[in-house]
């Protein structure tokens, strides 16, 4: 028999996090723990209010496969039972954790994965004025990949700053939907010159379209627009890559199969995950071996992170060990 627990737990940010959509000073995950026959698995997510989600929503749908995992519930089914987002994903990690720990094995073997090295990630700036954003990325100028989170306004002015605080690093453009075509069409030109090597989801989901026969100065990914296999289709010819996370795909072992069929596809492939600790971050390092960007830096972006946390030599990332997950 499969015992669940399942609780809310607030981790604290370190000064202040902000995005095109609001502020935070704490983020709020959901930390499965699976028990069976003396070993234990976790999982984490963090619920996402741009896709309807709540702690206490996503609380109520995992307690609801509380009798199935008490019945025997395993992944495969799992992929059914639950809808992609961060309720399947505490799971489906939790259940991976559990069948690694049973048969003795580490995560990535039980997989049929490579053995992970360690990744570089990049390292995000929260959104503010130019002149902070520029002073920020100073104090980062020795990392070798910069994300940069927009907000509509000034935002040629905060990358300009940014470019000349770290002029060596490669930066990665975040919009959070917050672009029109017009404005994706007129600033990618100037982006390119100021060593932007990717900007994420200029334009709302659901309008993907609006991006058709553009002219692409920059590669674009797909984040918002793109949750598992099933968005696939409304993205070919519109993006130049998809940004994976856990919490939107619904786990791992979607995770793996979405990235498996989007590079066959032709997409480049983005791992990335919502800021929470290292807890939620220990599966994506298996499922970002090989990509073309990490972003994985959630951690170093709070005030405090979980025992045997993972790893990061500046923007190097290691792979977690057993006892954090996996």
């Amino acid at each position: 028999m499969t015992e669940l627990n399942v609780g809310a737990e607030s981790w604290p940010v370190e000064g202040h996090w902000t995005i095109s959509r609001g502020s935070v000073s704490a983020v709020e995950v959901v930390v499965v723990t699976l028990s069976r026959g003396g070993f234990v698995g976790r999982g984490e997510c963090r619920p996402y209010g741009r896709y309807g989600e709540t702690v206490e929503g996503v609380i109520e749908a995992i307690e609801g496969q509380r009798k199935a995992l008490a019945s025997g519930l395993e992944r495969e089914a799992l992929q059914l039972a639950l809808p992609s987002g961060a309720a399947r994903n505490a799971l489906d990690c939790a259940l991976i954790d559990l069948e690694a720990k049973e048969a003795g094995q580490p995560a990535w073997q039980r997989l049929g994965l490579l053995e992970p090295a360690a990744v570089t990630t990049a390292y995000t700036l929260s959104l503010d004025s130019p002149k902070a954003m520029g002073r920020a990325a100073a104090k980062q100028a020795g990392r070798p990949l910069i994300k940069i989170k927009t907000g509509g306004e000034q935002d040629l002015e905060r990358i300009a700053a940014i470019h000349e605080g770290a002029p060596a690093a490669k930066l990665i453009v975040d919009a959070n939907e917050a672009w029109s075509p017009e404005q994706t069409a007129e600033l990618l030109p100037a982006l390119a010159k100021l060593g932007v090597a990717l900007v994420e989801q200029p334009v709302p989901a659901g309008q993907d379209e609006t991006l058709d026969g553009l002219e692409r100065a920059v590669p674009l990914c797909a984040d918002e627009s793109c949750h598992d296999r099933a968005s696939l289709a409304a993205l070919m010819g519109r993006y130049d890559l998809v940004n994976i996370k856990l919490d939107k795909t619904g786990g791992l072992t979607e995770a793996l199969a979405l990235r498996a069929e989007a590079e066959a596809r032709g997409f480049g492939i983005m791992v990335g995950s919502m800021l929470a600790t290292s807890l939620s971050m220990a599966p994506a390092v298996l499922l970002a071996q090989g990509v073309t960007v990490a972003d994985l830096d959630g951690p170093l972006l709070l005030a405090e992170d979980r025992d045997d946390a993972l790893v990061y030599d500046e923007s190097l990332l290691h792979p977690p060990t057993a006892a954090l997950w996996g």
